[in-house]
């Protein structure tokens, strides 16, 4: 059985576990103590706000450790929100969070909430098939750098990367009903020696 955390803090935390609870040999465990770090597979930062999120996760004294188990292996996967808290460098903001992945991302790109989208898409590394994709207040990756597999791009910009054992999307599959994105995250972990 998989256990598979979503960062408890603020943001998409119920949506996510409800997605887990459908995919089979997976355990949602929510994470909100360094304790909780040690004792998962793989972790999901939801989407949410990514400024509150990254001070929530100093405060509560987790930073640090999930830098420490990423680095050890630990697949880590950020959706929307998450993806600028894994990000080395955020364009329009000096606040880098976990500095884990080697993307330039730019925050809220899409615009505001009014400007949120839905839209569906083929991504061939995470399905066969055309899959929902959620944008809300959404990031885009302007750059990815070296070891940065890009996932999808929609006009022109990135919405998601995966660099090994680290997966980012712009958007929000758990806003959908789709299992596609989950599924994939929970084959990395299954696949991950940590």
């Amino acid at each position: 059985m998989l256990r598979i955390g979503i960062l408890g803090l603020q943001g998409s935390v119920i949506e996510h576990t409800v997605m887990l609870k459908r995919l089979e040999d997976v355990k949602p465990v929510q994470v909100k103590t360094a304790d909780d770090l040690d004792v998962i597979d793989g972790l999901i930062l939801p989407g949410g706000e990514s400024t509150t999120i990254g001070r929530l996760i100093t405060d509560y004294k987790l930073k640090d450790r999930i830098i420490e188990r990423a680095r050890a292996g630990m697949p880590v996967w950020g959706t929307c929100a998450g993806m600028i808290l894994l990000a080395k460098h955020i364009i329009n903001d000096d606040n880098v969070h976990l500095g884990l992945m080697n993307i330039h991302v730019r925050r809220n790109a899409y615009g505001s909430q009014l400007d949120s989208f839905k839209t569906v898409m083929l991504i061939p590394a995470v399905a066969e098939y055309p899959i929902p994709l959620v944008f809300i207040r959404a990031p885009y990756v302007e750059k990815a750098d070296d070891g940065v597999e890009v996932l999808a791009e929609l006009d022109g910009k990135i919405i998601a990367v995966r660099q090994g054992h680290l997966l980012a999307t712009s958007f929000h599959p758990e806003l959908t009903d789709d299992l596609s994105f989950h599924r994939y995250f929970a084959d990395i972990v299954a696949k991950s020696t940590v």
